[in-house]
């Protein structure tokens, strides 16, 4: 049974039925509500964690388990979770797991541009509507395929980073070098290709790290080789079909959908797996073209492959104008299409505010309430601004659709206290809010001004109107 048809009856079916409380939920029943919506793990409810549920546990395991299993790469605080997909798209359910962005570092580079770029990497952090945006793995890479060099390397990138590593070679000697200085870290180990698998599987397997299986543009073998290591006893893989750009890149999406549709559609065990791509591949083929090029030529490849399935992707480029498009598209992918966006509704206060400071509303939509936050804080604008709760919908939006009322604001103005923290009683409004204005007035006792369409214009507006009516 896939997951989105899961009902919570067939969930509770194989519950305690203790309604005991301890998950946090009310009962059973709510609690199984949660689980098939994946805002709650079966850890939490703890009866079922008992030796007396164990079988009802393992059913309810394997009615569970996403179609794409989740693999963990590194140890701790830092690990990042790959795959565990559900569904092939998001709006039938939603995506778990964003995409990991890896960037690349060579057992060729000189010891502080290693140290160097190990700390850009790490350094990399962006808000985006209330939400950090970051980089997540560094991907060693063997250029020397000299054993000594790659576990150097490797060993100058465990002392200086905490984030999750990937060793690559197809060389196992190569890799067992870089084992041994970095081990403890879990690390994904790429590739097993159909030259070297029983040895990487060996390594795999005493140091029970995943495996990434690489089979560029051959579909049928990389399935086989998948099922080899599977048998093997390696039981986290990571699949890589190879990654093309120019003439090849209509065939490497192609190839990135096929496997995750038969892993989503039809239950195919061997291609159930988080897939990876490397769109530093552009680096390669730069064929005397400019750099920037091969950087602009990565990105697009790596936005394309965040799209169409990849749980992992490989880059060089750490340029900020490249990585933020990417990190913001990941980001919209990857939120929950069933729930707005919305921050907490309230009171914010904006610099140093004092009883003369102007007071304004917004939505407790997330991306227009840090739009109209980043105003003020740039200009530099002491204000009180009062969060109204319209269940994460924008201001026109929530006006058409009576999700924000003039009673609400009025509601939202009594309850926040306001009126004991300034001696005004005037009230900015958004201006796509205008058709409010005169109830407002009447149901808060407040005089409203109608504020501009686009809170860039905050500042203007205070200047022309706020100040001359003080």
């Amino acid at each position: 049974m896939v997951r989105k048809e899961l009902s919570p009856i067939d969930v509770y079916r194989f519950l305690p039925k203790t309604n005991c409380g301890q998950c946090g939920e009310q009962n059973c029943l709510a609690f199984a509500t949660k689980v098939v919506t994946s805002e709650a793990r079966l850890e939490k409810c703890a009866p079922l964690l008992t030796k007396e549920h164990e079988r009802a546990r393992r059913q309810l395991e394997k009615m569970l388990r996403p179609a794409v299993k989740e693999v963990v790469v590194g140890v701790g605080l830092h690990a990042v979770k790959i795959g565990g997909k559900f569904v092939m798209y998001r709006h039938e359910f939603t995506y778990t797991n964003p995409t990991a962005i890896a960037i690349d570092v060579t057992d060729e580079m000189p010891e502080g541009e290693l140290v160097d770029r190990l700390k850009k990497v790490e350094g990399f952090n962006f808000e985006f509507i209330g939400h950090p945006l970051k980089l997540d793995m560094i991907a060693v890479r063997s250029i020397t395929n000299e054993p000594e060099k790659f576990q150097a390397t490797a060993k100058k990138v465990v002392e200086n980073t905490n984030l999750p590593i990937i060793l690559c070679s197809f060389n196992p000697q190569v890799i067992k070098a870089g084992l041994a200085v970095a081990a403890k870290s879990k690390p994904l180990l790429y590739a097993a290709t159909k030259d070297n698998w029983k040895e990487m599987a060996e390594l795999a397997l005493r140091h029970r790290c995943p495996l990434g299986v690489f089979a560029p543009n051959d579909l049928k073998l990389l399935r086989s080789l998948a099922e080899t290591v599977l048998e093997y006893g390696i039981e986290d893989l990571v699949l890589d079909p190879g990654t093309f750009s120019a003439e090849g890149l209509a065939g490497t999406l192609s190839n990135f959908t096929t496997i995750r549709r038969s892993a989503c559609k039809s239950g195919d065990e061997f291609f159930g797996f988080p897939l990876m791509g490397v769109p530093m591949i552009a680096w390669t083929q730069k064929n005397g073209v400019h750099e920037d090029v091969a950087r602009w030529k990565e990105a697009y490849l790596a936005a394309l492959l965040i799209v169409r399935f990849a749980d992992i992707i490989v880059m060089h480029n750490i340029n900020g104008w490249a990585l933020l498009p990417l990190v913001i598209l990941r980001q919209n992918i990857y939120t929950d299409p069933r729930k707005p966006m919305a921050v907490q509704a309230g009171l914010k206060a904006f610099g140093k505010p004092d009883d003369n400071s102007p007071v304004m509303f917004t939505t407790n939509f997330a991306l227009t309430y840090y739009t109209v936050a980043s105003d003020l804080e740039s200009a530099k604008i002491n204000a009180y601004l009062i969060v109204v709760d319209t269940g994460g919908i924008a201001v026109d939006s929530s006006v058409a659709g009576r999700r924000l009322t003039a009673e609400k604001v009025a509601n939202a103005l009594k309850a926040s206290g306001i009126e004991n923290m300034v001696k005004h009683r005037r009230l900015i409004i958004p201006g796509k809010a205008a058709r409010l204005a005169l109830e407002i007035e009447e149901l808060s006792g407040w005089q409203v001004l109608v504020g501009p369409k686009d809170s860039s214009g905050i500042p203007k507006l205070l200047q022309e109107k706020w100040l001359t009516q003080a």
